[in-house]
This record gives C-alpha cells, sequence and structure tokens, in this order.
C-alpha cells in the first residue's frame, strides 16, 4: 500500500478549548451541565461527580451535543479510519473469564495456535490491503516470548509496510512470567523484534473487585496501568479500553475513565481510547447488565468530555455495528477503526458486524455522518483526505429496434 505522508491532520487543534467556546452556547443547555462545560473550556478536569451527573443526565442528545463539539473543536469534520487485519495467534488460554467466548482450553476440539509461518501465510493473503496487523490471543501455555521475537521480525521482513498491534498486557504479563524476566525486558525486546504499539484490550473495568468476578486471574487494575506506564517511558504507543455493560456500578466506570486519564497525564502515552459493550451472546455471564444503544452512545459522550487528554475516541464498529457507530461519530467518536477484514474475538461473542469493507465503503460510512474520512496509521502521525476511486462510467450502446 501507499505510504501516508507525515501529517498533523489526525492531531487535536491546538487551540479547540477556544475553538469550542467559541462554537458552543452554553445557555442552551440546561443549568446543571454549565459548570461541566465551563470546565472543558478552563481546561479543568472533571471529577467523579461530574461524570455521575452526566451519566444520570436524562437529555442524551444534549451531552451528545457537548461531545461532539469537543470533537469538531478538536479535528472538525475529519474522522480516522486504518486499513487493518485482525489475527489471532491462538484461542488457546490458560484463563477462563467469564465474559469471553473465544478462549479454548488447550484439548477443545477447535483450539489452535498458529506457528510463525501459518501465521505469516495468513496475513500473505492481506498484504496488499492492510498497513496494520492487530494481533491478540489467548494465554498460551507454550509460545514464548521467543516465538513472539520469530513472529514479529518474520512479519517486519515480509512485510515492512505493515505496522504490529500486538499483545494485550495481561499477554505481556503472561510472558513475563513464563520466561522469569521483568515487564521491561519483555517490552524492549518486542519493540526491537518489530512491535509498533500495544492494543488496549484486557483493561475491562479498573476495579478489582469487579475483575475478580468477571476476568479472575487476569492482571489487576494497577498491574494493568503499570504495563502500559512502562510501554509508554519505552516509547511504545498504546491504546487503551473499557468494556462496560457486566456488572459494574455507574461509580466504576467513571472511576474507571479517570484512572486512565490519570495515567495520560503522567505519560501522554495512550492514542485512544475504546469504550465498548459486553456482547453476551456465547458467552457465560447471565448476571450482565446489557447495555442499550442509547447507553453505548452515552458511554461514549461521556468518555470524550471527561478524557480531553487521549486524542481519540473509538466507535469500534466490530463490537456495536456499523449503525451504531455512524451514529457514534455524532456523540463524540473520531475514529472508527479500520476496514479489519477479519475478526474472530467479538464475532465469537456474537458481534454481527460485516467483515468484507473496504477502504471505499468505510469512507462511504463516514460521510454518511456528514464527516471527511481521513485514512491515518496505526500512530496516527501519518494521514491524509481519503478520495474515493472514480468509477469508470458505462457507456450504454442505443438499442436498435428490429
Amino acid at each position: 500500500m501507499e505510504e501516508l505522508p507525515i501529517s498533523p491532520l489526525a492531531s487535536p487543534h491546538p487551540e479547540w478549548r477556544s475553538i469550542f467556546s467559541q462554537n458552543i452556547s452554553i445557555h442552551q443547555f440546561d443549568v446543571e451541565l454549565h459548570s461541566i462545560i465551563q470546565k472543558i473550556i478552563d481546561g479543568n478536569e472533571l471529577n467523579e461527580s461530574d461524570g455521575l451527573l452526566l451519566f444520570h443526565h436524562p437529555s442524551l442528545s444534549q451531552l451528545g451535543a457537548i461531545a461532539w463539539g469537543v470533537k469538531h473543536a478538536m479535528y472538525g469534520k475529519n474522522v480516522f479510519f486504518n486499513s487493518n487485519v485482525h489475527i489471532n495467534q491462538t484461542n488457546v488460554c490458560v484463563l477462563a473469564c467469564k465474559f469471553c467466548a473465544f478462549r479454548r482450553g488447550a484439548k477443545s476440539n477447535d483450539a489452535y495456535e498458529y506457528s510463525v509461518e501459518e501465521f505469516v501465510n495468513e496475513l500473505e493473503t492481506y498484504k496488499d490491503a492492510v498497513d496494520e496487523v492487530h494481533t491478540v490471543g489467548g494465554l498460551h501455555p507454550d509460545l514464548t516470548i521467543e516465538y513472539y521475537e520469530e513472529l514479529f521480525t518474520t512479519v517486519k521482513k515480509r512485510f515492512p509496510h505493515i505496522a504490529i498491534k500486538s499483545l494485550s498486557a495481561v499477554e505481556i504479563k503472561h510472558l513475563s512470567q513464563q520466561s522469569n524476566i521483568s515487564i521491561a525486558e519483555v517490552l524492549m525486546r518486542l519493540k526491537n523484534s518489530g512491535l509498533t504499539s500495544l492494543p488496549g484490550g484486557g483493561a475491562e473495568i479498573l476495579n478489582d473487585e469487579v475483575r475478580a468476578i468477571i476476568c479472575n486471574g487476569k492482571e489487576s487494575s494497577q498491574e494493568y496501568l503499570a504495563i502500559h506506564r512502562e510501554a509508554h517511558h519505552l516509547g511504545i504507543p498504546t491504546n487503551c479500553t473499557m468494556l462496560f455493560g457486566t456488572i459494574e456500578t455507574p461509580e466504576q466506570r467513571i472511576q474507571h475513565l479517570i484512572q486512565l486519564r490519570n495515567l495520560q497525564s503522567e505519560t501522554n502515552g495512550f492514542q485512544c481510547f475504546v469504550p465498548y459493550p459486553f456482547l453476551q451472546d456465547n458467552t457465560r455471564l447471565p448476571e450482565a447488565q446489557l447495555a442499550t444503544g442509547q447507553e453505548i452512545l452515552r458511554m461514549i459522550s461521556i468518555s470524550r468530555i471527561m478524557i480531553t487528554n487521549i486524542p481519540h475516541i473509538k466507535a469500534y464498529r466490530m463490537n456495536i455495528g456499523d449503525h451504531l457507530a455512524e451514529l457514534a461519530l455524532q456523540y463524540g467518536a473520531d475514529d472508527i477503526d479500520g476496514i479489519v477484514q477479519k475478526e474472530s474475538i467479538m464475532h465469537s461473542a456474537g458481534s454481527n458486524a460485516l467483515l468484507e469493507l473496504d477502504n471505499t465503503m468505510l469512507a462511504k460510512l463516514i460521510e454518511n455522518s456528514d464527516s471527511i474520512p481521513i485514512r491515518r496509521n496505526t500512530t496516527y502521525d501519518r494521514a491524509k483526505p481519503f478520495i474515493k476511486p472514480e468509477i469508470p462510467r458505462i457507456i450504454q450502446l442505443p438499442v436498435v429496434q428490429g
């Protein structure tokens, strides 16, 4: 694929707060929202009470208008996407998180793990269509850091244009324990092998009481933050996430946002925040409090309003579907992920998001929301407006009447 030019298009406007204050009329909003709007203008962080006010405020449209105002001040009508493919290296996992429909035990009939060559052969199918491979998987008892070093080195050698976004925080912890080396050494070795960035998966809810129920045995809340902190210190950018709609309270959701915001204030290493709802189908968490479409839009809006120091908010269409993702672009989201091509984890849990989209179709989805599609790279430092290819005009020959 063509290399995108270095561009500031995917960076927030440096004077976005001033633009926000000029574009928003505070008196069009309910009076209890005025102090929140003023805090945004003044650059003051919203606290937990502010977040809960947003969570319980009856007008979703007013929340959406504030969030869209922040997004529009930062990026105008620009909405970002990339060309990527998800290839999961294994579904074998030593854990059994309640919400996960992807995980298999080592002896399951449909358990698998790719060899390096099998993984590369799979990626070969998509090499001309993508510039990022997103690869996460289970905590396999036998796949060592040497496997990942060989995998990343081979991918970069065969496909130098493809960025590697790989391994969630718990996978990094697992490799550290397996090899009896520090988190920092794991990350440095992987970076030296070709790792571009870490995805944000595994945050779930950053509350250990919740984690003990829905993902017992995974990294703790502080371990998740510490692993991302270490990655940032080593110059590895990361994403961060929130899985909502399981058993957590509104207070725990807001506390989650504040913890991510605090780490971002310290390191400035998060690129994108991805809030997405729990999908019940085919999973094992009957006590989940499933999120409605309105609640999904509310969480995306609250995320944009509360954590303005993380540049991008993603409407993760692999989870929420294309139609809701398109709507989310009017509720504060500025990124819609990518063309994806292949994805297993969300689809195992019941997602029915289309996998057949190409750049042109995804750009059309963005344009439908009155936005401008901007194709970007994994690290958001290269970007350019996407120009849809011209479709050759079909010339019809006149029909001769016989």
